[in-house]
């Protein structure tokens, strides 16, 4: 019996010590002209090597791995990543039931993970076009607080949400009832009143704070950033003073008149999330929306991150945002930029860059990615790869497909 469980034990031990002494595979892809997004900048015939999901060596002068993919001059990029939409929490947008944007009641405690749908048939679509990653951001309810951002991967899997409560959405501007005086201040009351909890916090050791509190505490920590949607100047110029007040981490959305302000932005170190395809004005608030804004911002010194905010179905067009960008004056490299290390920069994000130690999120493309007829040769999230095949492709194939049964039917 004991030489029973001696083997018992035996076998333990040695189950235990087989996941360590299996060895993933490496992968390499070869003479790729590789856009890195870090100073390093584009490295051309190069080759990057990836094992267990993350990049561990860039062009080494002798390529080792089990699996190696040439690209044979194709473009290699980071993964694209998507900002400030509700991709996953909506599916049809004219149908109220698979909209899980925003509600009444919503607040600063509102938390898209809750509702993250990773099977949601925009997300292959939003691959096609790029992208790896995303800032799921909520619609809000009746206040200025929208809710918190999420991280997400758009692997497709069910573990693909990476960070809950990431950073603060706050909607600021006018209103269609109202004045706009009435959010600044309630912003700005949040904040005063955060402050002051904090400085006697030693007396009140004992008392729990409220959930509210806590995300007010670490917006005046600086942990967790805070995203305002603002237009007109004048709102950019209240929210600057906030900066410079209470020091916190704050990032500009849309931000039309961003460009009379361009300075002082770049002067406050205050990145603006924008839509380069912004170009007519929406509102009195956005008189100045401009196809060369992002070129102009850029040029400025401010960082500027490319987004399609507000649209969970058109995060493919990511890419020709970024290439109509550089046709108005943005520099290309910026461009690059903007949809990858800045985006990875401005919402505290390990990925957005090829680099040694980052995740292997990575996109081959067959030409500029920024041109219309370039498409995706080989995809990977995280070192695996992944599928570009969307749901308008098989429809593409069964209306297509000749067939002895009526159209649109298959046997």
């Amino acid at each position: 019996m004991k030489h029973f469980n001696y083997s018992l034990a035996a076998i333990s031990m040695l189950a235990g010590l087989l996941p360590a002494l299996v060895q993933a595979d490496t992968l390499a892809v070869t003479n790729a002209k590789i856009y890195t997004s870090t100073e390093q900048g584009v490295l051309s015939n190069a080759s990057v090597i990836i094992e267990d999901g993350k990049i561990i060596q860039l062009n080494p002068d002798v390529v080792n791995a089990d699996i190696i993919i040439d690209a044979k001059g194709g473009i290699l990029t980071p993964g694209f990543i998507g900002a400030m939409n509700p991709l996953g929490l909506v599916e049809v947008g004219q149908e109220k039931m698979t909209r899980d944007t925003n509600d009444k009641a919503a607040d600063m405690t509102f938390d898209p993970s809750l509702a993250f749908n990773p099977k949601s048939v925009a997300i292959p679509f939003a691959r096609k076009g790029g992208i790896t990653r995303n800032i799921v951001a909520p619609g809000g309810g009746e206040t200025i607080f929208s809710g918190q951002t999420i991280e997400v991967t758009l692997t497709g899997e069910w573990d693909s949400v990476v960070a809950t409560e990431q950073a603060l959405f706050v909607s600021l501007g006018a209103k269609h009832e109202g004045s706009r005086i009435i959010g600044m201040q309630n912003l700005i009351n949040k904040l005063e009143e955060g402050q002051k909890a904090l400085a006697k916090s030693d007396k009140d050791a004992d008392k729990t704070p409220s959930k509210e509190a806590l995300i007010i505490n670490a917006v005046l920590s600086g942990d967790k950033p805070v995203i305002a949607y603002a237009d007109r100047g004048s709102d950019i110029l209240q929210l600057i003073k906030l900066k410079q007040r209470f020091n916190i981490d704050l990032v500009l959305l849309q931000a039309a008149d961003a460009v009379l302000l361009a300075d002082e932005i770049a002067k406050a170190k205050i990145p603006v999330v924008m839509d380069a395809m912004r170009n007519l004005p929406e509102s009195f608030d956005s008189l100045h929306n401009s196809l060369d804004n992002a070129g102009k911002l850029s040029k400025a010194g401010v960082k500027v991150v490319l987004a399609t905010p507000g649209d969970a179905h058109n995060n493919y067009a990511l890419r020709y945002s970024a290439g109509n960008a550089v046709a108005n004056g943005m520099n290309y490299d910026d461009a690059m930029a903007a949809i990858t290390s800045n985006v990875a920069d401005t919402f505290h994000l390990e990925a957005g860059r090829i680099a040694v130690g980052m995740p292997a999120d990575m996109v081959l493309w067959s030409g500029d990615p920024f041109e219309y007829s370039s498409h995706i040769e080989k995809m990977w999230i995280g070192g695996e790869e992944q599928s570009t095949e969307s749901r308008q492709d098989v429809l593409r194939d069964r209306y297509m497909t000749k067939s002895s049964m009526p159209q649109a039917y298959t046997k």
